[in-house]
């Protein structure tokens, strides 16, 4: 398969690449500026690194447009910034909103052409547990992650057609992810008691790995009769 996967230089989408690049799958991937850490995901994998801010449509357009045929785009792109609401400013609201929701439209827009051609095709969204329960100071990343899960299942073109049902026919899946509490990047501002606690209170008493999410989208990006999902990787911490 031919598998794109963005904001890929580190974390859980450096694992998406790994583990798809294990399987055999022909892996594109996307970055924004880290060209150190790209460089050292290809030399792993053999994947091939575009750098692409995938909040700028015509980026996305041009980098997505050189890529043949894809079957299956992960839009793992994200950024976080931990405040309180009344410390968020404007540009930083519409700087995570961009990258997480703009983002992940502007990626479906630009490899959906060639889905519908081939009437096949395998799109996987990536939220956050925070998506569906919320986080103190972290108002702007739980609204943007809820963005995904709402582009996943709910309005695409119209309020009331979710857009796993409108493409469903024309043979393309639409699910996401909702990781919890993963060691990555995003985890380094978190004091340590903190994340202590977070491990407590998860059933399974570990945090998440990048690896465990990329297991999860290996799992949706094979599972042809599975669509219209949020899968949740949490450990439990959330149960719905």
């Amino acid at each position: 398969m031919n598998v794109v996967i963005t904001g890929a230089s580190r974390g859980i989408g450096a694992a998406a690449v790994r583990l798809f690049a294990r399987r055999g799958d022909r892996v594109w991937f996307l970055y924004e500026k880290n060209d150190d850490a790209a460089r050292a995901v290809t030399a792993e994998t053999g994947a091939q690194p575009i750098r692409c801010d995938v909040a700028d449509e015509a980026r996305v357009t041009d980098a997505l447009s050189a890529i043949p045929d894809v079957d299956v785009l992960i839009n793992n792109a994200g950024i976080a910034h931990y405040a309180l609401i009344n410390q968020i400013t404007p540009e930083q609201w519409h700087r995570i909103f961009a990258v997480h929701v703009d983002g992940a439209f502007y990626c479906i827009r630009a490899v959906l052409p060639s889905m519908l051609a081939k009437q096949r095709g395998c799109i996987i969204n990536v939220s956050s547990m925070w998506g569906q329960v919320g986080a103190s100071c972290e108002a702007a990343y739980s609204a943007a992650k809820a963005g995904v899960i709402g582009l996943t299942k709910g309005a695409f073109l119209a309020m009331t057609k979710a857009l796993a049902q409108e493409l469903g026919p024309s043979g393309i899946r639409v699910n996401a992810v909702a990781p919890g509490v993963i060691r990555t990047d995003m985890c380094a501002s978190v004091a340590e008691d903190v994340l202590e606690d977070l491990r407590q209170q998860t059933p399974i008493e570990r945090l998440g790995t990048p690896e465990d999410v990329a297991q999860a989208m290996a799992y949706l990006a094979d599972a042809a009769f599975v669509t219209g999902q949020v899968l949740p990787v949490n450990g439990g911490f959330v149960i719905t």
